[in-house]
């Protein structure tokens, strides 16, 4: 198993150029199984969930191709053609490394008329049930039964129909899953209280240059003409805003200058606001944002929501940026119940933080130190690279499995603008 070495003190400057969205791009491979003809995906980021659901396309019938960009990058491309379907089942196999595999159910029960899949897993950050999932399923028309750790849905005799799906609370998959099953039913679909986030916007794009009729996108009430089939189309997926906002913080924690090419503003008003109160100059340039240190950073106070709230999947590369703002900061997390599990960790690097509940206080210490440190999550990972970054002394972190499944080329990215990082294998 890897893990990555890093030998703090570097102040990073230079320039990064933005991947292709991981949050994006899973809800995207998808919507080829919606269609009879090929779906093409550029500026494809190369990250291990990606294979993973390229794997699960394949077991359903689909057949991949790949081409360009040898190292990654824009000219990456991938092209699904899921004109035959041979299976509606998704198996525990596959969908257990991967809660985005969810997503498939959607488009299955739509277009073959029924779909079978294993209750997803992924990143151990809290309980994120399906329930609206299925009960958005259930509102077009579908049937579901749970069994055996599975979830089924069959449509009804002449498919699945319009309906208003009024959500309780926000939730991106399931927003993401009915927009895809409305896009075949028959008639209007509503959907109420949709997520707003910018990989939902991208979704919707996507779906109408297939054809899709879709009124209101990125708003919160999305409106569904249903049409009887898709077609192809070559779409590019956005630039991933949370790979953006880490490599900010790396900027920050390091007292650096980085340039982010390819990020878009809109798509980080939370994160950037967050990171202007802590003390960043921040420069907006056609398709590149400059995040530079100013002096000390300053403690700050955020807590989670849904977009266009500062990003869940931020807290913890903000948590150890302020492990060295001068004061203290207060985080609260919001959107899931057990996304500080990075604490101890951070704390083994002599960060100083207190957790009360749904929050954390993050008090500023004048240095870090190089620890021997375990990833948890996705995002966990990235928050330990930043806080070895700019801690005393050499760093390990295991797991690094976390961060192949988000971020595309860490270690080339990071050595370009200055970082002292290497990957090792652990034998």
């Amino acid at each position: 198993m890897d893990r990555i070495l890093i030998r703090g003190g570097n102040r990073l400057t230079g320039d990064i150029r933005i991947s292709g969205a991981k949050n994006a791009v899973l809800t995207l491979m998808p919507c080829a199984l919606l269609a009879d003809a090929p779906l093409t995906l550029e500026n494809l980021p190369r990250l291990a969930d990606v294979d993973t659901f390229m794997h699960l396309l394949n077991q359903l019938g689909a057949t991949t191709t790949l081409s360009g960009g040898a190292n990654g990058g824009a000219g990456r491309r991938m092209t699904i053609d899921a004109a035959r379907i041979a299976s509606t089942v998704a198996p525990y196999d596959i969908v257990r490394k991967m809660r985005a595999s969810i997503l498939v159910l959607g488009p299955l029960v739509a277009r073959a008329g029924e779909a079978t899949v294993s209750m997803p897993g992924g990143c151990a950050i809290g309980n994120r049930p399906v329930d609206l999932h299925l009960k958005a399923l259930e509102a077009l028309g579908a049937r579901i039964e749970l069994a055996a750790g599975y979830v089924k849905a069959i449509a009804p005799e002449g498919g699945l129909r319009g309906a208003t799906i009024s959500f309780p609370t926000v939730s991106v998959g399931a927003t993401e899953n009915a927009l895809m099953a409305a896009s075949l039913a028959r008639g209007e679909t509503v959907i109420e209280n949709a997520a707003r986030e910018p990989e939902i916007v991208d979704l919707a794009h996507c779906l109408i240059a297939m054809g899709a009729e879709i009124e209101g996108v990125g708003s919160d009430t999305l409106t569904v003409h249903g049409k009887d089939r898709l077609h192809g189309a070559t779409y590019s997926v956005m630039p991933d805003r949370i790979e953006a906002g880490s490599y900010a913080c790396a900027a920050a924690i390091t007292g650096g200058d980085i340039a982010l090419h390819g990020a878009r503003h809109g798509d980080l008003a939370a994160v950037l606001a967050g990171l202007h109160q802590a003390g960043l100059h921040i420069e907006e340039n056609d398709d590149t944002i400059r995040v530079a240190a100013d002096g000390p950073l300053r403690p700050v106070t955020l807590s989670t929501a849904p977009f266009p709230g500062f990003p869940t999947d931020m807290q913890a590369q903000f948590m150890a940026m302020l492990a060295r703002a001068d004061g203290a900061s207060l985080l609260t997390e919001t959107i899931f119940e057990n996304r500080y599990m990075h604490v101890p960790e951070l704390a083994r690097m002599g960060a100083d933080i207190e957790v009360r509940g749904r929050s954390a206080v993050v008090k500023g210490v004048d240095r870090l130190y190089g620890a021997q440190v375990m990833a948890t999550d996705l995002r966990a990972s990235m928050s330990l690279i930043l806080a070895a970054l700019a801690a005393e002394g050499e760093s390990q972190v295991l797991r690094v499995y976390h961060l192949d499944r988000g971020y595309e080329r860490l270690e080339e990215k990071l050595s370009r603008v200055g970082a002292d990082i290497e990957r090792a294998s652990e034998d």
